[in-house]
């Protein structure tokens, strides 16, 4: 599903109105999905006592549509239709629906009434995606309400809360907080990046007529399933280990053999065919006691029990699909110039992650590399503190991927994920629980698994390791909470998981 920015937002109306869809009708059409939602959402509404709260700018226009046809076609017992502007304030396509308003009978009051307070609904169409900076004077007021005034009321707000920026990033003031949000033609940044996607509540995407060719070059997506899962599709009955890729895992040393078993395992538990993991001599033996079907390759080790300068981890990549590389290796002086020497020589696909996060590893498009850090290893990459990181997660990603050709999974809440030729792809799924040592080796051995099986669609396969993962924490801490869940149950839910991406689209 694309995700717009303010700008292209405001491109895509612009198109669209020349394109002979007039800016009236996509106001209507605007309402319209609002009351659509409303009437399924709280039905009856004839038992709902509604506020509806208007600015004086387009958003404004939108919540004087949803007033006239909430008070033409329901009979309501209650609504209240507040304009906190002047109405000379209000120009051309919402100048014309507060007349149609009045035209239709409707009242249009100038402050929230007392009687108002005790709304079940509050629809907040005060400020839309085309303010910026902070809300000030009656907006700021109203905005106030919304949040403090209506103890009673569920909030639906129009295309955005009021006072949250378009594009995401810390709100510049006080914004409304929404128990809903019904969006128009695609959802904006914010509705998909922290901090504001807390705040939106259930988000809805209605269509008001706008071509879909007219966005359909957007370069940021919101991740769902139908962009991978044909991938999970039932394999072919002659299928056998050889035809679905043999995953090489160079990771573990003394202490840390459990990341080893945890990337393996997960390379398994995504389909891959074969696993070997290949570890410093004395970690092996751990290593293969997690699990029989795990292959090992004892490898030279340090004193300190990493794996030695001298492994000759080329020649283990011999007939590897994928290799997957960094959990659990350590820090050891010699543990980068192996990373790199290893990617110069291994043409398939890589997925680095962890203590192989060192320095610059570039891809190319005959060789695919999946860089996979949280905040704290992006900083290090980039030089950038983890506040900065964190402040622009989708700036950082998509510049470091199209910098360094890489494939670039920047975890955390909305994990994003960076191609190198630009896209930028946001994943909704995720959960706190699955903030626990191991997730990330876990989601290491998910991507190399589905990339060995798919190596030709490893766009694909990052985007489905990613969703997949996160979902499976859901769906696990739904069964165990949020403070009992462990990395390896990610592996339990997964196939749930899988299941439901396979069969019905998941509602995000």
């Amino acid at each position: 599903m694309k995700i717009l920015t303010a700008a292209e937002m405001r491109d895509v109306d612009r198109r669209t109105i020349e394109a002979g869809i007039p800016g009236i009708v996509l106001m209507e059409n605007a309402g319209h999905r609002v009351v659509e939602f409303l009437a399924e959402r709280f039905a009856p509404l004839a038992g709902q006592r509604i506020v509806v709260l208007c600015g004086k700018g387009n958003n404004g226009g939108d919540g004087l549509v949803i007033a006239r046809q909430l008070h033409t076609r329901f009979a309501l017992d209650s609504l209240h239709v507040v304009l906190l502007a002047e109405p000379a304030e209000l120009k051309g396509d919402a100048a014309a629906n507060f007349a149609c308003l009045l035209a239709a009978g409707g009242t249009v009051e100038r402050e929230i009434p007392a009687e108002a307070h005790a709304a079940t609904l509050v629809v907040d169409a005060l400020l839309g995606t085309g303010v910026s900076g902070a809300a000030t004077g009656r907006m700021l007021q109203g905005i106030r309400e919304i949040n403090h005034g209506f103890p009673l009321a569920a909030v639906v707000a129009v295309d955005l809360p009021s006072g949250m920026p378009t594009d995401s990033g810390e709100p510049a003031g006080e914004f409304a907080r929404a128990d809903y949000t019904v969006t128009f033609t695609a959802p904006k940044v914010a509705h998909a990046m922290p901090p504001n996607c807390d705040h939106i509540g259930e988000l809805m995407v209605g269509a008001i007529g706008s071509p879909p060719e007219l966005y359909a070059d957007a370069w940021l997506a919101l991740l769902e399933p139908a962009m991978f899962r044909e991938l999970l599709a039932p394999r072919a009955r002659a299928g056998h280990k050889g035809a679905y890729g043999h995953v090489l895992v160079v990771a573990g040393s003394r202490g840390k053999t459990g990341a080893a078993a945890m990337t393996g395992l997960a390379a398994l538990r995504a389909g891959a065919g074969l696993v070997t993991v290949a570890s410093a001599v004395s970690t092996i033996a751990e290593i293969a006691s997690h699990a029989p079907e795990l292959m090992t390759e004892p490898l030279a080790e340090t004193p300190e029990g990493s794996i030695a300068p001298d492994a000759e981890l080329e020649r283990i990549t011999e007939g590897k699909t994928v290799v997957a590389i960094g959990p659990g290796l350590g820090r050891a002086p010699q543990i980068a110039a192996m990373v790199h020497a290893l990617s110069h020589a291994f043409e398939g696909p890589m997925v680095l992650d962890a203590d192989a996060l060192v320095g610059q590893v570039n891809g190319a498009p005959s060789r695919i590399r999946i860089l996979t850090p949280h905040p704290g290893e992006m900083a290090r990459l980039t030089g950038k503190t983890t506040a900065e990181v964190q402040a622009d997660r989708i700036g950082a990603a998509r510049t470091y991927a199209t910098e360094h050709g890489v494939t670039l999974v920047l975890k955390g809440q909305r994990t994003v994920i960076a191609f190198p030729d630009g896209r930028v792809w946001i994943n909704p799924t995720g959960t706190p629980a699955m903030g626990k040592g191991g997730s990330g080796d876990i989601l290491t051995g998910m991507i190399a698994g589905l990339v060995a099986q798919f190596p030709e669609r490893a766009g694909q396969a990052v985007a489905a390791a990613v969703y997949l993962h996160g979902l499976a924490g859901q769906l696990g801490a739904q069964a165990l909470g949020e403070k009992c869940l462990m990395a390896t149950d990610l592996l339990q839910y997964l196939p749930d998981a899988m299941e439901e991406c396979a069969q019905v689209p998941h509602r995000v």
